[in-house]
């Protein structure tokens, strides 16, 4: 049976080896404020370099390098997630970097309002797709004896409003691409600025 995590679950395709440790990206910033700008409004999320460094630093080289501008968020999932950071509007998927080191076991919880990485059954496999929990999901994505978990590295610190929204928009199966709960009007990620 299918359960709750498998909905973060990338598709299926060749897994790479994953890279312990990204370059360090503003290392002088140890909270970054990463500004979604999306085409519901605006969400800041404050990133913690402490608790998940690695995690940090592969989502700040995507953000500065333009990657997650002009994306989608390609899955929502009322009262669980919404996902994005990996597709364009045409479901091209975006120029990626190797895989980050998986630090799910950091203290930090994918609780309502945290941000943390997607990946693959691989639990060392996030690229560049993220995902915001819109309710508590610590027992179903947090790490536990027998399971790695999801890397959670930020929390929302203004636009709730947003991505409560944005987990309210109306969903349905993709054929085109095959991805169930892909929102029936594209929400667009126009651009991460860093502060």
């Amino acid at each position: 049976m299918l359960g709750l995590a498998a909905a973060l679950s990338l598709p299926v395709s060749a897994l790479a080896e994953f890279q312990c440790a990204p370059e360090d990206v503003l290392p002088d910033n140890a909270f970054p404020v990463a500004r979604l700008d999306t085409s519901m409004g605006v969400i800041e999320v404050e990133l913690n370099r402490m608790r998940a460094p690695a995690t940090v630093n592969n989502f700040l080289r995507y953000a500065v390098a333009g990657r997650y501008n002009g994306t989608i968020f390609h899955r929502v999932i009322k009262d669980f997630v919404v996902q994005g950071g990996g597709y364009d509007p045409g479901f091209n998927e975006i120029e990626l970097y190797e895989p980050v080191m998986n630090e799910s076991g950091n203290g930090l919880g994918n609780v309502t309002g945290s941000i943390a990485m997607a990946r693959y059954a691989d639990p060392h496999s996030a690229t560049s797709q993220f995902y915001f929990n819109l309710s508590d999901n610590g027992r179903a994505l947090d790490p536990s004896s027998r399971n790695w978990g999801y890397t959670v590295f930020g929390d929302v610190i203004s636009g709730m409003e947003v991505l409560q929204a944005i987990g309210a928009v109306a969903t349905g199966y993709n054929a085109e691409v095959d991805f169930q709960d892909v929102p029936q009007v594209p929400v667009i990620l126009n651009s991460v600025t860093i502060q």
